[in-house]
């Protein structure tokens, strides 16, 4: 079969290209980075396997003439390759079901809920290899192990009989997947309300057909978790755990894989010593570096209100001053979560720590654009909080370099969080601040 995928090099097509091409299936896509000469890593990563890239003008439709054309619920209808789809009498199908058809014939596994699970799916996936499952893994962020110039680090091909992915509840696709064993990590407001939220994630349990972790019903407080510097150690049914990535929500992300796991017939043992040798999800806390006066460059995906309080708990006890810069990856996203962001920031923040707030990612289409960071940052500075709004990457850089600098004078140990979702030039600045 014959895939064109719209968008292919986002977080979430790529990944399924990647699998797709596993599968001995044959992929070619567009991407607005394209057209506007931005050539993402993940291009040349994607081509290499086999994958061709076109501009989103249509064009990839009228060559390759595809068997389907995969799109997201991101992607808008009058989009010039869903057009000319359309005009050629090709089938438009959702990712999730091109994602099903990649991982056909395997038992599946597969992980939910509002946070964390690209992490849990990037640790189960692990553990599974460590046990000698060689899963199929399709994930919606890459692993740090995992990652290289030749493959997205998103996608593990294995030659076993399970497969391990990631699902979303943003647009309720989660519900195309009927596995046979499922997680959902934790449930908070973020694309529904509360209450819908809840429903959906009751309505993808229920299609489970063997057994699965809630994890809104075993809340983790009662895990004893003791943090270091950099990682965490927690005990449960007798068989201690070291982990080497910081924060207690990832101690937590560790119980909930271990226990999924073992469900599957993994002992926990056997967990533990995989979870040791764990090295982390890309942009989740990743440590790109420290600078000679020991301060620290974190790059985080956090990108709503629970997320980005997570990243900053899990860091304040670390050092004396946290420098974040968080980018919204969208309009609507910023103006549903305008007032429980306040609330987060002025809660969580310290007086030593500071918030730089760049604009809105821009992605393009037509969403309305009179929610802009600035309104943000004045509602924070209203309330006693150094927040900042800045046009653009160098100033950024500046403020950043300013505070930095401030706290060098009596204490060299500051963290600077880079966080955001979609844009790819986050990272990017991230490396630019250790340099």
């Amino acid at each position: 079969m014959i895939y064109h995928l719209i968008g292919i090099g986002g977080v979430g097509m790529s990944p399924l290209a990647e699998a797709l091409l596993d599968a001995g299936h044959s992929v070619s896509g567009s991407d607005r980075f394209s057209d506007v000469g931005k050539r993402l890593p993940v291009f040349e990563i994607l081509e290499s396997q086999g994958a061709k890239i076109y501009p989103q003008d249509g064009s990839g439709i009228t060559r390759e003439k595809p068997d389907f054309v995969v799109r997201s619920t991101a992607i808008e209808n009058d989009n010039p390759d869903v057009v000319a789809a359309l005009a050629a009498g090709i089938p438009i199908i959702h990712r999730s079901i091109a994602l099903a058809e990649a991982i056909t014939g395997k038992r599946l596994i597969a992980i939910a809920g509002t946070c964390g699970k690209s992490t849990i799916t990037g640790m189960v996936g692990h553990i599974l290899a460590h046990a000698g499952f060689s899963p199929t893994v399709v994930n919606g962020a890459p692993t740090v192990a995992e990652a290289s110039c030749l493959r997205t680090g998103s996608v593990l091909r294995g030659t076993g009989a399970l497969a391990v992915i990631e699902v979303d509840e943003s647009d309720k696709s989660l519900l195309n997947f009927t596995p046979e064993f499922s997680l959902v990590s934790n449930s908070s407001p973020d694309h529904f309300t509360q209450s819908e939220t809840d429903s959906l994630f009751d309505t993808f349990l229920a299609k489970t057909t063997g057994a699965y972790i809630d994890g809104r019903q075993l809340p983790p407080f009662s895990l004893k978790i003791s943090l270091r510097d950099w990682g965490s150690d927690f005990t449960h049914e007798n068989i201690r755990f070291t982990l080497n990535i910081p924060g207690r929500h990832n101690a937590v992300n560790a119980w909930q894989a271990a226990r999924l796991a073992q469900l599957v017939g993994v002992p926990l043992q056997t967990s533990a010593d995989a979870l040791a040798k764990f090295r982390g999800i890309k942009r989740r806390m990743e440590l790109i570096g420290t600078t000679p006066d020991g301060t620290r460059v974190i790059d985080e995906y956090a990108h709503n209100t629970e997320k980005i309080r997570a990243a900053l708990l899990a860091l304040q006890p670390l050092s004396p001053q946290i420098i974040a810069l968080w980018r919204p990856h969208g309009y609507g996203p910023l103006a549903s979560m305008m007032d429980a962001l306040e609330t987060m920031f002025a809660e969580t923040l310290r007086p030593s720590d500071t918030l730089i707030l760049p604009p809105v990612f821009d992605a393009g289409g037509t969403a309305r654009r009179d929610v802009q960071s600035d309104i943000l940052a004045a509602r924070l500075a209203a309330r006693g909080c150094d927040a900042v709004f800045v046009p653009d990457y160098a100033t950024a850089q500046t403020r950043i370099q300013e505070r930095v600098g401030r706290r060098r004078l009596a204490e060299p140990s500051a963290i600077i969080l880079i966080m955001g979702a979609r844009d790819p030039d986050l990272p990017v600045f991230a490396q630019k601040l250790l340099n």
